[in-house]
């Protein structure tokens, strides 16, 4: 079969080189998957450059979520077991934690439904107790990431605000749902939440960026407000000042999606048949922007390691639909 690997680490355009190579074996507890679409995420820029909480041995296969087929049949949503990811044409995994795909969505749109809205799921209702009427800023919200959290964000009756760079993102922002967009290189974040705000700030923040983002957003966080820490794509890593927190009486709330596999799984199936329910019924629907042949996943993964990207780009291998 056909897998991109990573011999060593790097820039995705450079040391992603796709190979023949033989098909995984599973394990106990183990399904082979064939897969049919991969949906890159930044977690596969930073496991290309070394620079991901998880290191697999080299050489690996980076894609961390499909939409595949099983040997029956069955359409699933799985992340595969690295050091197998998901640019390949096979994967194996974990039978147990296989979720159906949603009928409603194609395999592009399933594929991205994962862990991106699982995150956004959540890192809002889990632990932020996002309320109808309360405002949610969102980060990048034109990413996959930020897009997700947006149409979550509506979904419960919340006002929302998008943070973009650039006129392109920020059309997409509007796009998705977002009540007021702000352009982060040319308009004062803090300024316009205010204003927007009345005054009173954001109840919530989404912050997958950290850096500048994460500094901007306590200068105009509500009253018991919750900043949820999702990730870092700027690569800084902030250092909250927890004397700022105790004096404006907010919240900084951290979100690792992935131990909930482990801690409580059955809480995962349960938000997976809410995101299906909200599929069937066209209130999220995954923000495609391309969607390419698996001869094509490097140059992709590169776009979005530089930020260049807007919503999701899916990698299709053979079959999809």
């Amino acid at each position: 079969m056909q897998a991109w690997r990573v011999h060593r680490n790097g820039e995705p355009n450079e040391v992603m080189r796709l190979e023949e190579t033989d098909r995984p074996t599973p394990g106990d507890g183990q399904v082979l998957l064939k897969v049919l679409a991969a949906n890159i995420n930044f977690p596969d820029a930073l496991l290309c450059r070394g620079q991901y909480q998880v290191r697999p041995p080299l050489p690996f296969t980076p894609g961390v979520e499909i939409c595949g087929e099983t040997p029956d049949g069955r359409r699933v949503l799985a992340t595969p077991a690295l050091p197998n990811g998901g640019f390949a044409e096979y994967v194996v995994a974990d039978e147990a934690a296989l979720l159906p795909a949603p009928d409603a969505l194609d395999d592009a749109e399933a594929a991205a439904l994962h862990i991106g809205y699982q995150t956004g799921w959540f890192g809002l209702h889990r632990r932020a107790h996002l309320q109808a009427g309360e405002t949610l800023l969102v980060h990048a919200a034109a990413g996959g990431v930020g897009s997700a959290a947006v149409q979550l964000g509506k979904a419960v009756g919340a006002k929302v605000i998008g943070v973009v760079g650039g006129p392109e993102k920020a059309k997409t922002a509007h796009e998705v749902g977002c009540d007021l967009v702000i352009d982060r290189r040319s308009e004062d974040i803090v300024a316009a939440v205010k204003e927007f705000t009345d005054g009173r700030g954001a109840d919530v923040v989404y912050d997958p960026v950290g850096g500048d983002a994460y500094v901007k957003s306590v200068k105009c966080i509500a009253f018991e407000g919750r900043v949820i820490v999702v990730g870092f794509a700027s690569g800084v890593i902030p250092t909250p000042a927890l004397n700022h927190a105790l004096v404006k009486n907010y919240s900084i709330v951290g979100l690792h999606w992935g131990l909930y596999n482990t801690k409580d799984p059955a809480a995962v199936r349960a938000c997976h048949e809410e995101l299906t329910a909200l599929a069937a019924q066209g209130v999220i629907k995954p923000l495609i922007s391309e969607r390419v042949a698996l001869d094509g996943a490097a140059a992709a993964v590169q776009r979005v390691a530089d930020g260049t990207s807007t919503g999701r780009i899916v990698v299709l291998a053979g079959g999809a639909r």
